[in-house]
């Protein structure tokens, strides 16, 4: 018998006969935990004809926020009288059915789609999907567009619509975006759905190009540094096995758009190999901290936190600073911005009347108090009427708040919340309950933090993978020298020789006084890590009896509650 060799359309589904449905959503944010869909538009289409479309505004359950309104223009009042989407979700299921999925920034669209689904009990779209934003990276140049968002790309193919943020003439724009990019990929050889796909999930040519550079590297823990022709870091990571590491990012796994960018530009790939992989990560941070790699987005300006400072003056007030100093002050953070550290500055303030001016104060001089004074908020020692003494009881209550006890705190804030709920002012509850948030998570981070900086040398061990131990040596909360002690030998000689060439540290002011914020926490995970037991401790690892790690749990069952109200379209308590 013959063979015969098939056709390319009997390999898969030719383009020209897929039913593709590509679909917009509306959203009052951006996740689908937290946020609702406000509308949301579908056109179904098929060898280029529009078979039907689907669009109608959805009743989120909760107010649109001022911003979400601005950029879409859907109101309030115009999604009053709309639909739940739990009663929109059956129809549209059933306009997709047996179609393929296109979305631009499909991920997003879809989780909305598949939590919708979990929420009212039907099983997830199981339909094959088309990321038109990804299919564009891969088909278009920089030279073609500046960058692969909805607007661009529809002007680029000249669409009949222009994408306005509203749900329906977004979905009509990715219809003639698709067709663009499907007119494109055909001269590269994708006919079918199947192409279409796995043209997307395949390694790109500067991919394949580049994969030379993976060879000779170690199959070790350590760090790995992409560099371009100059000998600049494009980007910094870290493995437990470098080789295979390295080698991922030159396959059909890899699909960021910004590493493969990355990629494309990198000559070569520069290997530092670690005795262990928490030495491996702490080298990452801190040459992401130093170099600033572009393609990293994580840990590049340690610099840029911000401290709640306590100040060291006569009459001391809390001040948001860029620098820990050693000044006498007390510290609270490090805070990631401003905005939160002066909520948590806000939060600290309902519980205790510290002076909010900014002037430096002395007990000889005097000026006119401010309103906060008349309404009890603070004793006005600028006039006079409170003493140095009587003022250092706040001064002493903040500090004690700030390093050992957030209960003043947590208490006051809690009965304004309750307050605030009583009188159905939910809006200012929760945004009370964010400053308070602010203020407990980065306490209790802190005296978290403060537990091991204060203690000068801690010496643990982890059980490895061969047997043996992997050993650090901690200074401060700075890693200071990483070995690895083989199966079975005597442990002394290796933790004595390891601390005898451990980093020297001298440690500075502040919470964090020897290394960063991050590279302290990396070790507490390792030390929290099963299997881990110290070897020796100088002075005491202990966390304050009532510090601010007890009151989280009850932060974070109010958020779910807060997450759960907006579901179910109740106020906010």
């Amino acid at each position: 018998m013959d063979a015969v060799q098939g056709t390319l359309d009997e390999l898969g589904t030719p383009l020209r006969e897929v039913t593709f449905v590509v679909f917009d959503l509306e959203t009052t944010g951006g996740s689908a935990a937290e946020h609702a869909i406000t509308e949301i538009g579908a056109v179904k289409v098929r060898g280029g004809e529009i078979l039907g479309e689907f669009a109608t505004l959805v009743d989120p359950g909760s107010p649109i926020p001022p911003f979400i309104s601005v950029l879409t223009g859907i109101t309030d009042a115009m999604v009053v009288a709309a639909p739940k989407f739990s009663e929109v979700l059956p129809s549209f299921l059933e306009f997709v059915q047996g179609a393929a999925l296109v979305a631009h920034n499909a991920p997003f669209d879809l989780s909305f789609i598949r939590a919708a689904c979990a929420a009212n009990g039907y099983p997830p779209p199981v339909n094959p999907v088309v990321d038109t934003a990804d299919l564009a990276r891969r088909v278009l140049t920089r030279d073609e567009t500046p960058n692969c968002k909805l607007g661009t790309l529809a002007r680029l193919f000249r669409s009949a619509t222009e994408p306005c943020h509203r749900a329906l003439a977004d979905a009509r724009a990715t219809v003639d975006v698709l067709h663009g990019l499907i007119g494109r990929v055909g001269s590269l050889g994708v006919h079918t759905l199947e192409d279409l796909r796995g043209f997307v999930r395949a390694p790109t040519p500067e991919q394949q190009r580049k994969r030379h550079l993976a060879e000779g590297v170690p199959g070790a823990p350590g760090v790995y540094v992409f560099e371009d022709a100059k000998g600049e870091a494009l980007y910094i990571g870290k493995s437990t096995n470098l080789r295979n590491r390295v080698r991922s990012y030159f396959t059909a796994s890899e699909t960021r758009s910004r590493i493969r960018e990355m990629v494309g530009i990198a000559e070569r790939v520069r290997t530092i190999v670690c005795a262990t992989a928490l030495e491996a990560e702490i080298r990452e941070l801190r040459m992401i901290g130093s170099t600033k790699p572009r393609y990293n987005r994580r840990s590049r300006f340690p610099e840029r936190v911000v401290w709640l400072k306590l100040t060291d003056e006569p009459f001391p007030r809390l001040s948001i600073v860029r620098e820990v100093k050693d000044d006498g002050g007390a510290y609270l953070g490090p805070f990631g911005s401003s905005r939160t550290a002066d909520d948590a500055r806000t939060a600290m303030h309902e519980a205790l009347p510290l002076r909010q001016c900014t002037e430096r104060l002395s007990p000889r001089v005097r000026r006119a108090a401010c309103a906060l004074a008349e309404i009890g908020r603070c004793g006005a020692p600028c006039e006079g009427r409170e003493s140095q003494e009587a003022y250092d009881r706040h001064v002493r209550g903040a500090r004690h708040a700030m390093e050992h006890d957030a209960e003043i705190v947590f208490s006051a804030m809690e009965a304004r919340m309750r307050r605030l709920s009583a009188e159905q002012r939910y809006e200012e509850a929760a945004v009370d309950r964010d400053r308070l948030a602010a203020y407990v998570r980065t306490a209790a981070r802190m005296q978290r933090l403060r537990s091991l900086t204060r203690i000068p040398q801690m010496v643990a061990a982890s059980p490895a993978f061969d047997g043996g131990w992997d050993i650090h040596v901690v200074r401060y909360g700075r890693l200071a020298a990483a070995g690895v002690m083989p199966r079975g030998a005597h442990p002394v000689p290796y933790v004595d020789a390891l601390v005898a060439t451990a980093e020297t540290v001298v440690p500075g002011p502040g919470p964090t006084p020897a290394a960063s914020a991050e590279e302290t926490e990396c070790v507490l995970r390792w030390l929290d890590s099963p299997g881990v037991r110290l070897v020796r401790v100088e002075g005491d690892w202990a966390l304050p009896a009532r510090g601010a790690g007890r009151l989280t749990e009850r932060i974070e069952r109010a958020y779910q509650g807060l997450r759960s109200d907006r579901r179910e379209g109740r106020p906010l308590r």
